[in-house]
């Protein structure tokens, strides 16, 4: 897990305002923190490989580089809505945030995008941070089915999460693969309106 130490990180850290630009939903994850990652100014379609790192930056240590959970602090996702922000965060590799409050709409956005958002009370995300940043290698089991992150030492600490949002995240379904479950019933729909009230179609 990545320890980020801050309060009130907002969308525009997360992706900065110039990466929106596009709505491929690929290609974000080397712009992810850019700002902070990075000592100069990054550019839709710039090659991030070549960039100059910013090696105080916390993703850039080696030793918490492929980690696949976040922890961070209060907050987490305010300011402006836009779903490009878990986009970043998933094509990076995180698979799970930790903080103990979300903005809303970042949280709706961030469930509904696959990213599981874990809320903790600020004692305990106290203890993983501090922990994290004591022990190299400090790895978190998530496990959603049971709703549990287990730590190093087999302290289990419990989440609350949707039931729907769940088994959409479990499912790998989103809004749109969701709807397609019922494609057979919207195509029956489509056709007893078309013969219903055909002035409509023509």
């Amino acid at each position: 897990m990545v320890p980020l130490d801050r309060a009130n990180v907002d969308t525009d850290a997360i992706i900065p305002k110039q990466f929106l630009k596009s709505i491929k939903r690929t290609g974000f994850g080397p712009n992810l923190f850019d700002e902070w990652r990075y000592l100069d100014r990054g550019e839709p379609d710039m090659d991030s490989s070549s960039r100059p790192l910013n090696p105080d930056f916390i993703l850039n240590q080696p030793r918490y580089r492929g980690a696949t959970v976040l922890v961070s602090r209060e907050n987490f996702g305010c300011g402006s809505s836009r779903e490009h922000a878990p986009w970043a965060l998933l094509q990076y590799g995180f698979q799970a945030v930790i903080a103990p409050s979300f903005a809303d709409i970042f949280y709706n956005n961030s469930l509904k995008n696959g990213l599981l958002l874990i809320k903790f009370e600020p004692k305990i995300v106290d203890q993983l941070i501090r922990d994290a940043q004591g022990k190299e290698g400090y790895r978190l089991a998530v496990d959603l089915e049971d709703q549990s992150v287990t730590t190093p030492t087999g302290e289990i600490f419990k989440f609350d999460i949707d039931p729907f949002r769940k088994q959409c995240i479990m499912n790998g379904t989103d809004d749109i693969g969701l709807t397609l479950t019922h494609a057979d019933e919207i195509r029956a729909f489509e056709t007893k309106h078309k013969q219903s009230q055909p002035w409509l179609f023509s």
